[in-house]
């Protein structure tokens, strides 16, 4: 299973949807909550660059992004193997020369 790290400010409905979404797959998380600590501040700045919105969702040290953007990587069929639910799908060099093409990751 993959390390997701998550995170979050108080009063963000999208954080608590990433939170719910990672829940209802049964995925653990660890959230790190905003403006309670300097060091989880700092150690925010520095691991997504000086990103101004919550969530930030990282997986295995990965930066994903947000919630928009975690929904876009299971609409692509890119999350579950990532998160370690599934195996990663075998593709062709042509399926990933088009996946590329239509913006997708892998």
């Amino acid at each position: 299973m993959a390390k997701i790290e998550i995170y979050t400010n108080r009063g963000c409905p999208a954080c608590v949807n990433a939170k719910q979404f990672f829940d209802r797959k049964g995925v653990p998380y660890e959230e790190k909550k905003l403006g309670r600590s300097n060091s989880i501040d700092l150690e925010f700045r520095a691991k997504t660059r000086g990103a101004k919105s919550v969530p930030q969702i990282f997986i295995d040290g990965n930066l994903i992004g947000g919630f928009d953007d975690l929904l876009r990587y299971d609409r692509d069929d890119e999350l579950d193997w990532r998160i370690g639910i599934s195996e990663r799908p075998k593709i062709t060099l042509v399926q990933k020369i088009l996946r590329l093409l239509k913006g997708h990751r892998y």
